[in-house]
């Protein structure tokens, strides 16, 4: 069963539900109006009847025999003030005359067995009661009643048909999208259609049109990762596999330990690539976040740790400031990562001071510079060196040219952005600011 199919049975069900409950409470509103409304006839002709025998002198012979009429419901009977009986009709079924004690308007008389309704009128000659049995009252008002009722009745499978119509007609959109959702294959991450759509369903598909946008974006990067990845790769495994030939063919001594010594220089420069495009991947968007609690200015101490031992290597001079805590949520691994690519870059690409600095910035948010004092990046580079795999002019120096990549996904993954910018002590300015989540 379709999704519309779905949706249209459910809302029929409810409509029709409520259709049958308004047209119950409109049938016995109306069946209790009309019911009452005869009455109210049958009192008016019970009325009218007495009041039109009691100015007449006499009953004529034609009106005796209509009134005698065994067919005829109601009862006439008319005393004189003496209680002389002038007239009488007894329909079939009534064995005993309404009493010669007249109640005057309207009252109810229990005669042969069944309830009468009667009414009295007197004049100063004579006495009229007019009788009907109730039980025909009844009858013929649920009868008029009922015959009301028939429309309503009539009408409901007319309009539970026209319901159904009119249902399918109006979720016939979302049916179309259902349809082009089904027939879409694996890699079809096109919109889909949104024409004609109800704008209670509108704003639902609009919203997995979206879903479907940030997918193909998603794919898209991963499907550039993968190529990048394995160009990049291809290169230190083909050196790898040269090199591990030149050990093979080596002499025993100087040479071989040359040879050996390469190799694991290459194994180094491939796990660090390796490294380099698993920490891309993990900053890349869409991919797991593992968020807590941390105080970026220990997350500093910690990345000045790992790059201390190159530095010492390096002759060059890492300072840190971090006075106060600066408690932040986000994921300690990626940010500890970003940073140490930074300080990384500043010692490998000719600083001879860097300077990590965990402060608050203008608004009170965190943020997190690296200050150094090498050749720095011109202006107009500084965007481009972002991209994958961009070594910028210092390509004699080694690495995988995705530390600043690494850096600007994680910032954004944890909410922050990165900027470059020259530095008071001569070379390059790196800042990750997190004012946007203040």
């Amino acid at each position: 069963m379709t999704l519309a199919g779905t949706l249209r049975g459910r809302l029929f069900a409810l409509l029709a539900v409520l259709g049958a409950v308004t047209a119950l409470a409109v049938g016995g509103a109306t069946y209790i109006s009309v019911r009452a409304e005869a009455d109210a006839l049958f009192d008016y002709q019970l009325r009218q009847t007495a009041l039109s025998l009691r100015d007449q002198g006499r009953v004529a012979s034609d009106e005796a025999a209509a009134l005698a009429d065994p067919s005829f419901d109601y009862v006439v009977q008319i005393w004189s003030l003496q209680g002389l009986a002038l007239y009488s009709s007894r329909p079939q079924g009534l064995t005993e005359p309404l009493p010669a004690r007249a109640v005057l308007g309207f009252s109810i008389l229990r005669l042969g067995g069944q309830d009468w309704r009667v009414f009295g009128a007197a004049t100063p000659l004579r006495v009229v009661q007019v009788a009907q049995p109730l039980a025909v009252r009844q009858r013929l008002a649920a009868l008029a009643a009922l015959r009301s009722v028939v429309p309503v009745a009539v009408a409901m499978p007319l309009v539970a048909a026209a319901l159904w119509w009119l249902l399918g007609v109006s979720l016939a959109p979302l049916a179309r999208v259902t349809q082009a959702a089904r027939a879409r294959g694996a890699n079809a991450l096109d919109a889909l259609p949104t024409d004609g759509l109800p704008g209670e369903v509108a704003p639902l598909v609009d919203a997995f049109n979206g879903l479907l946008a940030r997918l193909a974006t998603a794919f898209d990067v991963q499907r550039s990762f993968v190529a990048d990845a394995a160009h990049e790769l291809r290169t230190p495994l083909t050196a790898l596999k040269l090199q591990l030939g030149l050990l093979r063919d080596s002499a025993p001594g100087e040479q071989q330990d040359a040879a050996i010594a390469r190799l694991r220089g290459g194994i180094d420069r491939a796990v660090h690539l390796v490294e380099q495009l698993l920490a891309l991947a993990r900053a890349e968007p869409g991919a797991a976040v593992a968020t807590q609690p941390l105080d970026l200015g220990e997350l500093a101490r910690l990345a000045v740790g790992d790059v201390q031992p190159l530095a010492d290597k390096a002759g060059v001079a890492l300072h840190l400031t971090a006075p106060d805590p600066l408690p932040l949520t986000g994921d300690p691994q990626a940010l500890r990562g970003a940073l140490r690519n930074l300080i990384d870059n500043a010692v490998k690409y000719g600083a001879r001071t860097v300077q990590v600095s965990a402060l608050r910035g203008s608004q009170g948010a965190p943020l997190l510079r690296v200050d150094d004092d090498g050749p720095g990046i011109p202006p107009e580079a500084r965007e481009r060196v972002f991209d994958r795999f961009q070594r910028g002019e210092h390509a004699a120096v080694e690495g995988s040219g995705l530390g600043l990549a690494i850096v600007r996904a994680a910032a954004r993954q944890q909410g922050a952005r990165v900027g470059l910018a020259d530095s008071p002590l001569g070379g390059l300015r790196v800042e990750m600011d997190w004012t946007a989540q203040t």
